[in-house]
C-alpha cells in the first residue's frame, strides 16, 4: 500500500473574482498528522471543503486513496469523517443518544456497543445519560470527535478542532487526536494556533493570503528563523570581555552590557562546552536562559512584508 493517503494538486478556487486558493500543492503521507495553518481569512475552511467533497474547486484535483474527490465523492466520503469547527452535537439528546443515533445512520450492526465503546474511549461514559447542552465546551468537542470516528474512518479531517476552549480542554482533545495517530489514523486539521501545530502535526503547511508559503515539520519550519540560542548574563563587564575572547570560537554576540547571546548549533554539546570552559577559568554568571524559536517566530518571519 502507498505512504501517500491523499494529494492535491494546483488547486485553486475564487468567489466573486477574489481569488481564494492559489495553485494549493500538498501531498498527505498514511498515519500522519497534517496540520494547515494560517490566520483567519487564509482559505484554510475553504480548502478542507474542496478535499472533503463540500465544495468543488475552479481547476486542479484532490484524490484520496487514488480516487478522485471531485469525480466521485461518495467512495471518497466513505473513508473519512469531518468535524467541522461548529460542534454538531444534537443538545437535547444526551451523549450516548447522540452516538446511537449517528451509528444507526451509519449502518452499524451494533450501535448501542459502538456508543458505549466511544463514551468510554473519550472519557464519557459517566454523562451518557445527560443532556448534551448540560456538557461543557471541551466535553460536547470530545463528543463530537467521538462522533467523527463512528464507522471507523481511515482519515480524520478536523476543522479548527479547539476553537473557544479552555487550556485543559485543548490539551485534552491534543492528547485524544494524537491517540488517533497511534492507532494507524490519518489527520488532517487547520488552526489558527500555532502551538497546536507545534504539538500535534509531524508536518505542517503555512497558508497566507491563499497561498503556501512554507511547508516542513515543526522543527524544520523553526530552523527557518534560526537555531536555539544561549543568553548568558554576566555580574560585570570584564568577566563579559573575558568570556567573550574565551568563546570567540562560538562567535558570541554582545546583547547589552553584560549578557551574551550564542547559537546553539549543537544545543546539548555547545551548552556543555561554554560552561565547562568558564567554570575552569572561574568566571561566575549571573543567569543564563535558552531560548527556542517558535512557530509564532517563524510566522512572523514568513510573512513580514507579504501582503495580508
Amino acid at each position: 500500500m502507498s505512504s501517500t493517503v491523499m494529494e492535491i494538486k494546483n488547486v485553486k478556487k475564487s468567489f466573486k473574482g477574489n481569488e481564494v486558493l492559489k495553485e494549493i500543492n500538498i501531498t498527505v503521507n498514511r498515519g500522519s498528522i497534517y496540520a494547515l495553518l494560517g490566520p483567519n481569512g487564509a482559505g484554510k475552511s475553504t480548502l478542507l471543503k474542496i478535499i472533503t467533497g463540500l465544495l468543488n474547486s475552479d481547476s486542479g484535483r484532490v484524490t484520496i486513496n487514488n480516487i478522485n474527490v471531485a469525480e466521485n465523492p461518495t467512495a471518497v466520503q466513505k473513508l473519512f469523517s469531518f468535524s467541522s469547527q461548529n460542534t454538531t452535537v444534537d443538545g437535547v439528546l444526551t451523549g450516548y443518544e447522540n452516538l446511537v443515533l449517528i451509528a444507526k445512520l451509519r449502518h452499524e450492526p451494533n450501535p448501542r456497543n459502538v456508543a458505549l465503546n466511544l463514551l468510554k474511549t473519550f472519557r464519557l461514559i459517566d454523562a451518557k445519560d445527560k443532556a448534551v447542552s448540560n456538557y461543557s465546551g471541551g466535553m460536547q468537542r470530545r463528543l463530537d470527535l467521538a462522533m467523527s470516528l463512528v464507522g471507523d474512518p481511515e482519515i480524520v479531517f478536523l476543522d479548527e478542532p479547539t476553537t473557544g476552549l479552555d487550556p485543559s480542554s485543548r490539551l485534552d482533545l491534543w492528547n485524544k487526536i494524537k491517540e488517533l495517530k497511534s492507532q494507524g489514523k490519518t489527520i488532517f486539521l487547520t488552526t489558527q494556533y500555532l502551538d497546536e501545530a507545534d504539538y500535534l502535526a509531524d508536518k505542517i503547511v503555512f497558508l497566507h493570503d491563499g497561498k503556501i508559503i512554507a511547508t516542513g515539520s515543526p522543527d524544520e519550519m523553526k530552523r527557518i528563523v534560526g537555531e536555539n540560542k544561549l543568553f548568558i548574563e554576566f555580574n560585570n563587564i570584564l568577566d563579559l570581555e573575558k568570556s567573550s575572547k574565551l568563546l570567540q570560537i562560538y562567535s558570541p554576540q554582545q546583547t547589552n552590557s553584560c549578557e551574551l547571546s550564542i547559537n546553539l548549533t549543537e544545543e546539548i554539546k555547545t551548552t556543555l562546552n561554554i560552561f565547562s570552559i568558564l567554570t575552569n577559568e572561574k568566571i561566575v554568571i549571573k543567569s543564563f536562559k535558552m531560548i527556542t524559536p517558535t512557530l509564532d517566530d517563524v510566522f512572523m518571519t514568513l510573512t513580514k512584508g507579504r501582503k495580508s
